[in-house]
């Protein structure tokens, strides 16, 4: 049962992981460097800990102790509560959600290990606006993988959680992130993903294009969705039905890069009307995530 501790000082070290959340460089320097991120809100919360991250510490206000009382009674770490106005002051914005929780990170799996079998939390939906607990997942479901996708240099937080949660919805086995992709793990792409990033596998490449060659080890087709008028449609791309398929999505605005698009196997457009050139690359990413679901899926 974790100590419910009340904290009035705002300088209080005991809160440090806490501090300055909206300074973003350094959040994107301290967190991934200690090992730990932000889960923000009830929900996202409890999905982080029925994934399986341990939890460091609490910062609670008043009206949601009683909320999150199983959850109290359940971790050995820390729980501060404060006041809406102190812990205002210590994060450095309004805590709408009332409920932050600092967790551990794991360390990420081996692109080849996650290629050849997912381990994704399964059995609760995505987790939605308001409170209340919903029902838990009940656990990891192992299985093989036919379908991932890849996000190269994708640095917009709010979009990489969209797609996050994108893929989880839509059935996609895993996510694997280029060296300059953001840190899906950043509270804006939590908050985002509404904790989705928590039960889609993911890692990160270390060499990008060159990983290309470690999908097709793995039998995947990589195909990837750009503008150019030699591409195929999307629907074209999924009535191929391909075992396995690696999707390929850039960054916003520039979309993929020339060497991306050099070893991608097929190049792959959704078709578009009235004018418009392109989706947001997270509206993208849950269109071809639609359209490419393997049969009765």
């Amino acid at each position: 049962m974790a100590d419910l501790i009340t904290v009035d000082d705002p300088e209080d070290p005991r809160l440090r992981d806490y501090t300055g959340l909206t300074d973003v460089e350094l959040r994107r320097r301290r967190e991934p460097a200690e090992g730990l991120f932000i889960a923000e809100g009830e929900k996202v919360i409890r999905r982080a800990r029925h994934a399986g991250y341990e939890m460091r510490s609490m910062l609670l206000s008043a009206k949601w102790v009683d909320v999150m009382r199983d959850v109290i009674d359940e971790v050995p770490a820390p729980v501060y509560a404060v006041s809406p106005d102190l812990a205002e002051r210590v994060t450095g914005y309004h805590v709408h959600r009332g409920a932050l929780a600092s967790m551990q990170r794991k360390p990420l799996p081996a692109v080849g290990e996650l290629l050849r079998s997912a381990h994704r939390v399964v059995g609760a939906e995505p987790a939605g606006e308001g409170s209340g607990t919903g029902t838990p997942p009940p656990g990891p479901r192992q299985g093989a993988v036919r379908r991932v996708a890849v996000f190269e240099d994708m640095v917009d937080h709010a979009n990489l959680g969209a797609a996050f949660r994108n893929a989880a919805a839509l059935g996609v086995d895993a996510v694997f992130l280029t060296p300059r992709c953001a840190d899906p793990l950043y509270r804006r792409a939590v908050k985002v993903s509404m904790g989705a990033v928590f039960h889609v596998p993911w890692t990160r490449l270390t060499s990008w294009p060159k990983d290309v060659e470690i999908l097709r080890e793995h039998g995947f087709v990589t195909a990837a969705l750009c503008l150019d008028e030699q591409s195929i449609t999307v629907d074209e791309l999924a009535a191929r039905r391909y075992g396995k398929l690696a999707l390929l999505l850039g960054t916003e605005g520039d979309g993929l890069s020339v060497d991306a698009l050099r070893a991608a196997d097929e190049w792959v457009r959704i078709p578009m009307a009235a004018g418009v050139d392109s989706l947001n690359v997270a509206a993208a990413s849950a269109v071809a995530f639609y359209a490419t679901r393997p049969q009765g899926a």
